[in-house]
């Protein structure tokens, strides 16, 4: 995402309940995002937007484990889409879309590009599992619109995270605030990370636990499945007798990272410290003035 300025947005809750259909608006911008639950499809889908060209994002819970599913995709238009996938696919509970105010200012082929570049970010980002089985290539367009959307791209990553949407957040380098970094060692471990606005980055070439304890699996295994994702995902790649990071990667809390790292429960703000030995949790309170 390129820098960021300050920005307003308006939410209009269409049927008056905040878990319903949600128009949302930024300023100077003229795309519109709509997101609704699964079961309002038959009620909402009659909306002139759904009859307009976009790029759209499923989401749901995983069947077999803890996080959410996502699968993308594009529509001319999308109402099609959305109501094959309302009785094709099962596991999606929330629909969310992106259009533009303007009709037809938006074609085939320029959602394809804008589907092709979310894949692109989810697979970079590896935040969350990929329903889609083919990873889409970006359509041929002229430098000019390739521009013209790559604008549009960022104004939609910049909305998504306000949706508690993170699967297309890939770090950002903090090599010029290393001061601020924080490590974790046991066993011989070694991992480097730091707080950021979305969570708690631990950095590439961190190391991580080989094996995590038996008891991980039934306490904590939302963080358990985590953790074998990022396995099978490949952020955790198996060097000699550890694991180790390939990118950066973002986690929920402290506590998180420190479990995928040390294969165990763990207190993140004890656990990471500062180079003088200050630990997060002492490091928190004294900026807190406590």
């Amino acid at each position: 995402m390129n820098e960021s300025h300050p920005f307003s947005i308006k939410i209009f809750v269409a049927n008056g309940d905040p878990d319903g259909l949600r128009v949302i608006e930024r300023s100077n911008w003229n795309g519109r995002a709509l997101v609704f639950p699964r079961t309002l499809l038959p009620e909402v889908k009659t909306r002139e937007e759904f009859g307009r060209t976009g790029v759209y994002l499923l989401l749901g819970p995983q069947e077999d484990g803890e996080g959410e599913l996502l699968y993308i995709g594009e529509g001319d238009p999308v109402r099609p889409r959305f109501e094959s996938h309302f009785t094709q696919k099962d596991f999606w509970n929330r629909g969310v879309f992106f259009v533009t105010g303007q009709e037809g200012a938006l074609n085939k082929a320029h959602v394809q590009y804008l589907e092709a570049r979310l894949v692109e970010l989810a697979n970079a980002a590896k935040r969350m599992t990929l329903d889609n089985q083919n990873k889409p290539n970006r359509p041929s367009l002229n430098e000019a619109d390739q521009a013209d959307l790559e604008v549009f791209l960022d104004h939609m990553l910049q909305i998504l995270p306000l949706l508690g949407i993170s699967a297309f957040e890939k770090p950002t380098s903090n090599k010029s605030s290393k001061k601020s970094h924080l490590f974790a060692q046991a066993k011989g471990l070694k991992a480097e990370g730091y707080e950021s606005t979305s969570g708690f980055v631990v950095c590439q070439g961190s190391q991580a636990a080989l094996e995590s304890v038996p008891s991980m699996k039934n306490h904590i295994r939302g963080v358990y499945d985590l953790r074998e994702r990022l396995i099978a995902s490949g952020v955790l790649a198996q060097k000699e007798k550890c694991y180790q990071f390939t990118q950066d990667y973002s986690f929920s809390s402290p506590s998180t990272a420190a479990a995928v790292v040390m294969g165990r429960s763990a207190n993140g703000r004890l656990e990471w410290k500062d180079k003088s030995g200050r630990t997060l949790k002492l490091i928190q309170e004294e900026l807190a003035g406590g």
